[in-house]
């Protein structure tokens, strides 16, 4: 009657330990980026917006993504439940960080190239 729960624990440990390092690799690039700030990335922009910060939003999203992923046990799912969860999700990310860019491009542009001046 005894049951054999050493191998699961160990693949168990071995997916949480994956995914800390998976985790940890992206933040880690994103803290280097952050630092380093390379000038091919800071001084270019794509849509009003420097390809260093389109670069920190992706990473975000990727992380986001595949925390989703492994703690929530998507990948275990079938393939409907999946497209269930995850398509409305990306969705709506790409419609907020498109809403963020277009307010926050207006807003600069009022407060740019009007008589208001920058108060903070």
């Amino acid at each position: 009657m005894s049951h054999d729960t050493h191998g699961h624990h160990e693949s168990n440990l071995k997916r949480i330990w994956t995914v800390f390092g998976i985790l940890s690799v992206i933040t880690i690039v994103e803290v280097i980026f952050g630092i380093v700030k390379p000038d091919a990335l800071f001084l270019n922009s794509l849509f009003r917006l420097n390809l260093l910060n389109w670069l920190f939003i992706i990473l975000t999203v990727v992380k986001a993504y595949y925390i989703m992923w492994a703690f929530m046990h998507i990948e275990g799912e079938k393939s409907s439940l999946k497209w269930s969860i995850v398509a409305p999700l990306v969705f709506l990310i790409i419609y907020l960080v498109f809403i963020l860019l277009i307010e926050g491009n207006y807003i600069f542009d009022v407060f740019h190239e009007s008589q208001y001046k920058w108060i903070f």
